[in-house]
């Protein structure tokens, strides 16, 4: 089983995405978590990724193909994986698209996690994590158990992303629009996307999550 989450910053794609890692098992690649994981272990495509950084510039596609690419080869991704926040535009599905038809393996599903602008704004701007161990909570949708207390590891530090407000949201979503929407076309002419209501309370999208993993 194969898939990638898809929706605009805010829509809950990191919380389902962790759901199915603990039911099903697959591991969840983020882009972001390999290109670090390269480079700590100085393989090849590592040591490439880390000049380009030293030199102050944004690794290019074909450098993040061939992260993605080395990672699914690994052992833990045989019975399938979740792409996280990957690919962003149409040029990277399409060499997403020809890196897994060279290894003979296509993506299952593509989901599409529904929300509108208003409700995306508002979810953000109240998103914060545990310092420790990076669970997400919401200023009025998910509180801890015990106010100040992280319901996963006890710790009592908390965190905000500096981004996570109305103002920089809306921009993250003009980005969203312009560079990524259009993928919801491309797979959909694929015959490989799905949508879900990401308005939803959490358990009913999973819900609806579920249910399609179990056609596939």
């Amino acid at each position: 089983m194969r898939l990638i989450l898809l929706g605009p910053p805010g829509a809950g794609k990191g919380t389902q995405a962790q759901r199915i890692v603990e039911k099903h098992g697959l591991p969840q690649l983020s882009t972001g978590d390999m290109l670090r994981a390269a480079i700590l272990a100085e393989t090849e495509v590592g040591k490439r990724v880390k000049a380009v950084l030293d030199s102050g510039k944004l690794v290019s596609d074909d450098i993040v193909i061939a992260i993605v690419s080395e990672r699914i080869d690994q052992p833990d991704c045989a019975n399938g994986f979740i792409l996280d926040g990957f690919p962003r535009t149409l040029v990277q599905a399409d060499a997403t698209e020809a890196m897994l038809a060279a290894k003979g393996i296509d993506l299952s599903v593509v989901i599409e996690l529904r929300v509108n602008d208003k409700e995306l704004v508002r979810r953000v701007s109240g998103r914060y994590s545990c310092a420790s161990c990076g669970s997400v909570y919401h200023d009025t949708d998910h509180k801890p158990g015990v106010e100040g207390v992280c319901d996963k590891c006890g710790s009592t530090h908390f965190k905000r992303r500096p981004d996570d407000n109305a103002e920089t949201m809306t921009q993250r979503l003009e980005v969203y629009y312009k560079e990524t929407s259009p993928l919801i076309g491309y797979y959909y002419a694929k015959g490989k996307l799905k949508s879900v209501d990401g308005m939803a309370e959490m358990d009913v999208v999973t819900s609806q999550i579920e249910a399609i993993l179990a056609d596939l």
